[in-house]
C-alpha cells in the first residue's frame, strides 16, 4: 500500500491513495497542495479540502456551468466567474459560442498558476481570447456591475477560508444587481449530508435576493459524502427550467440530470422549508 491522504473536516473524512507529491505552495489566503494519486489522476487540495480530482472533476464543472447556461432566458452573451481558480468551469462555459465575454475573478492568483503548470485538462481554457482575468475579492469585484452579466457562477472554496464573504446576503444583493434580467446564477451550495446549515442559510438569501431560487444536488464520488450542492437564483425566470440545449459530448451534464438535480429527498425539503 502506498500513501493515503485524507480530507478530514466537519465530523467527516475521505481518503485517496497517492504516488506523489506534485506541489505544496502556502499564499497569503490558503494552503495549495497538489498530489498524483494512484488511479484517480491528480488531486488538487485547498487548506486539507479536496477541490478536484482528474478522475470526476468533470461531474462538478459541468453541472456548475451548463445547468446556469441552459437556464438563462437570454442568449447568454456575457458570463462571471468568481472562483474556479482551477479553470474547470471556465472550460465548460468556453463551449458556448454565443459567449462574447467571459470574466473570472480569483482571490488567490496562485491557483491559476499551479492550475496552468499541473491541470491543463482544467485550465484549458485561459488561453482562449474571450476570458478577461481579474486578481481580486469576487465580493467586492462585483459591486461595480448594474445589470452586466447573462449568468454568474460561484464556484468558491468551502466556507472558514476565503471563500467565507461568498456566502452572505450582501454578496447574493450585488450578485442581483450585476445580473440583466432574465440572468442566472449558480453557487457551490454544499451537501445536506454535510453541512446542513450552510445549505437551508444559503437557501434562505437566495429566495430573499431572487424572484426564482432553487437548491439542485448531483453525484461527486470524490467529494465527502459523494455529492454537492448547487443554489441557483433567477432574475424574473425560473432557473430550474432548462431552455436551452447543452453542448455535444458532455459525460455528465443533460437535460433530464438537470430536471431530476432538483427533484429533492424529503429530509432536504424538510430542512429547507
Amino acid at each position: 500500500m502506498g500513501e493515503w491522504i485524507k480530507e478530514a473536516a466537519n465530523g467527516f473524512g475521505l481518503t485517496l491513495e497517492i504516488s506523489k507529491h506534485l506541489v505544496h505552495r502556502e499564499t497569503p489566503f490558503q494552503v495549495i497542495d497538489l498530489y498524483q494519486t494512484v488511479g484517480k489522476g491528480k488531486l488538487l487540495m485547498l487548506n486539507g479540502i479536496i477541490q478536484l480530482t482528474s478522475w470526476d472533476e468533470f461531474c462538478y464543472h459541468e453541472m456548475m456551468a451548463h445547468t446556469v447556461m441552459c437556464a438563462c432566458g437570454n442568449e447568454p452573451e456575457n458570463v462571471l466567474v468568481i472562483g474556479g481558480g482551477d479553470g474547470g468551469v471556465l472550460r465548460e462555459l468556453a463551449k458556448y459560442p454565443s459567449v462574447k465575454r467571459l470574466d473570472i475573478c480569483e482571490i488567490d492568483e496562485a491557483v491559476i498558476e499551479v492550475a496552468r503548470e499541473f491541470l491543463p485538462e482544467t485550465a484549458v481554457s485561459y488561453d482562449d481570447p474571450r476570458v478577461n482575468i481579474n486578481i481580486a475579492d469576487g465580493s467586492e469585484f462585483i459591486k461595480q456591475f448594474n445589470a452586466e452579466y447573462d449568468a454568474i457562477i460561484v464556484d468558491s472554496t468551502d466556507p472558514g477560508g476565503p471563500g467565507e464573504p461568498l456566502f452572505g446576503v450582501e454578496f447574493y444583493k450585488n450578485m442581483r444587481k450585476a445580473l440583466k434580467f432574465g440572468g442566472v446564477i449558480g453557487s457551490q451550495s454544499e451537501s445536506p449530508f454535510l453541512l446542513p446549515d450552510v445549505v437551508k442559510s444559503l437557501q434562505q438569501i437566495s429566495r430573499e435576493c431572487f424572484e426564482y431560487s432553487a437548491y439542485g444536488m448531483f453525484y461527486v464520488p470524490t467529494y465527502p459524502t459523494g455529492n454537492i450542492g448547487i443554489c441557483v437564483g433567477g432574475a424574473g425566470i425560473d432557473p430550474v427550467i432548462a431552455r436551452r440545449e447543452a453542448p455535444l459530448n458532455l459525460r455528465y451534464y443533460n437535460r433530464k440530470i438537470h430536471e431530476a438535480a432538483f427533484v429533492l429527498p424529503q429530509f432536504v425539503l424538510d430542512l429547507l422549508s
